[in-house]
């Protein structure tokens, strides 16, 4: 009898982001999963001269600390696991000790590499063809080729690269081991089974014997040894990869025709897949086609997310300081008529500009779309005889325009998949913080011509979680805890409109119809 059905059993999901990280633990008892926040503290690079660097006794200190404070409120703690954000490393010797500090994704230290690159169209294809990731200024592959250029005496020093979640399971179990998920963010796995890219490593000079042969999510690998005082806890290999625990965690159907949308800063669009996205096509899309625990494949592009919102409202002074004010913004942009044309957003300007507002209103300038309005008063789109008119500020006539635009956004992405792949969609899962936006929901049912399940969950903490209840035998599968997601968390569920379902058919049919070919209102109230 499956120990779920007999008493609870308590993990502790460590759930490491670029910004902020959390210690949540998750006690499962008769197909249910508590979450319980234990600890929850601030991450951020550092600066030293003209590089950017990872604070990674910090972060152990509060990985520390978040773990002694679950076991304190939960003596009986089964397990634990961690996962982190991707691409970002560790270089030891063969007894664990730091031999090069932990540079940041974001230090500008590629940048010269990643050009050469670009100007080498057959080695851009070779590595595609043996990895599935395109070039990209983060990724490890770089990274580790500009450590051994500039410091050529690491090759000797160091004896593994560890991934940032695999070097936090060496210090809570003493193994090094690789996990799949967060390998396959390097650019350097090859994508014909479990083994690393001798080619890719070749190209960029890595010493083929830092790593091992990549072990799928779900390993169970021993007690913990590097807290004393969780000496009677298990240390489990989960997802290692945030984005592949998240997936993880979305209760999918069985049948395989979901799209997957992790909405946050950027909107993570993908699908499951037994094998890789590999045509020239999706090479030429930038689609990265990165593992999930299991070992299969995520293919997965980026698109822009609610950043784009965030910067915006910043600059207009008028961000939402709680869920109140977010529901108010958000009913007010809802009333407006939806704007004749959308912003492009996959125009780079968008990516990091001084001034957000500043950059929206340079595209709308060109005369690809209309630009918001000044304050006014706008008679109410379902005006009539004694309706009122209501005030519309500049911040809800952009969030309007943008919520739109990344609605559009997440359809293009899935048209892109379902004619790269062949694959029909039947509807989208979206987790993160667009699953709060009531807007965006609506408007990427409504262009992508798709319900929408919305789902309100903590997603890469469930997915390391479930990863560990795999482990300790809690759990038969990723199957019986998705079912268990999907009845404990039901989702809101945004249906298309009418009007809109037949704008969507029509562009999966004609993707490349007019982006001005968009629904003219958005009518539905969400079902949960």
């Amino acid at each position: 009898m499956p120990r779920s059905t007999r008493r609870p059993v308590h993990c502790a999901a460590v759930d490491l982001g670029a910004t902020s990280g959390r210690v949540i633990v998750g006690t499962w008892h008769r197909a249910t999963l508590e979450l319980t926040e234990v600890h929850r503290f601030g991450n951020s690079f550092r600066s030293l001269g003209a590089h950017d660097y990872w604070d990674l006794p910090g972060l152990w200190h509060e990985v520390r600390t978040g773990l002694l404070a679950a076991k304190r409120r939960f003596p009986q703690l089964a397990s634990v696991g961690v996962d982190t954000w991707g691409v970002d490393h560790v270089l030891v010797n063969a007894a664990g000790r730091l031999v090069f500090p932990t540079h940041a994704y974001r230090d500008a230290r590629t940048q010269p590499g990643l050009q050469r690159l670009a100007r080498d169209g057959k080695t851009t294809a070779l590595l595609y063809a043996e990895t599935g990731i395109p070039n990209v200024f983060y990724n490890s592959s770089l990274q580790l080729a500009e450590t051994v250029a500039s410091c050529p005496a690491v090759r000797d020093d160091a004896a593994r690269c560890l991934f940032l979640p695999d070097y936090f399971n060496f210090l809570l179990s003493g193994k090094m081991e690789n996990e799949v998920s967060i390998a396959s963010t390097s650019q350097l796995l090859s994508v014909r089974g479990l083994r690393w890219s001798r080619p890719a490593l070749a190209h960029f000079g890595i010493p083929a014997r830092w790593f091992h042969r990549p072990i799928r999510a779900d390993r169970d690998l021993g007690p913990v040894t590097g807290i004393p005082e969780l000496r009677d806890t298990r240390a489990v290999a989960v997802p290692g990869h945030d984005t592949a625990a998240a997936f993880a965690a979305m209760p999918a159907s069985a049948t395989g025709d979901d799209l997957f949308i992790s909405s946050g800063t950027w909107s993570l669009v993908g699908y499951e897949s037994a094998t890789p996205l590999l045509v020239p096509a999706a090479a030429a899309a930038r689609i990265s086609n990165e593992r999930l625990g299991d070992g299969r494949f995520r293919p997965l592009t980026n698109v822009i997310g609610l950043w784009l919102l965030e910067q915006t409202l910043k600059d207009l002074g008028a961000r939402p300081a709680n869920a109140r004010e977010w529901r108010a913004l958000l009913g007010d942009a809802r009333r407006l008529p939806a704007p004749a044309r959308l912003l492009d957003v996959d125009d780079p300007a968008f990516v990091n500009p001084a001034s957000m507002r500043a950059a929206i209103d340079a595209q709308l300038q060109s005369g690809r779309a209309e630009r918001p309005a000044p304050p006014r008063v706008r008679r109410h789109p379902l005006g009539g005889p004694g309706r009122s008119a209501l005030p519309t500020s500049r911040a809800a006539e952009y969030t309007r325009l943008i919520c739109d635009s990344l609605g559009a956004g997440h359809a293009a992405a899935m048209r892109r998949f379902e004619q790269l792949s062949g694959k029909r969609f039947a509807r989208i899962l979206l987790v993160g913080g667009g699953a709060k936006n009531s807007l965006l929901c609506q408007a990427t049912a409504d262009t992508a011509g798709l319900p929408v399940h919305a789902l309100e969950l903590e997603g890469s903490a469930i997915g390391n979680l479930a990863s560990q209840l795999i482990a300790l035998g809690a759990a038969r599968d990723l199957a019986e805890i998705r079912r268990a997601i999907a009845a404990q968390f039901p989702p809101t569920i945004y249906r298309p409109t009418p009007d809109a379902k037949i704008v969507g058919a029509a562009l999966r049919r004609d993707p490349n119809a007019a982006r001005a070919s968009h629904p003219s209102r958005h009518k539905a109230a969400p079902t949960t």
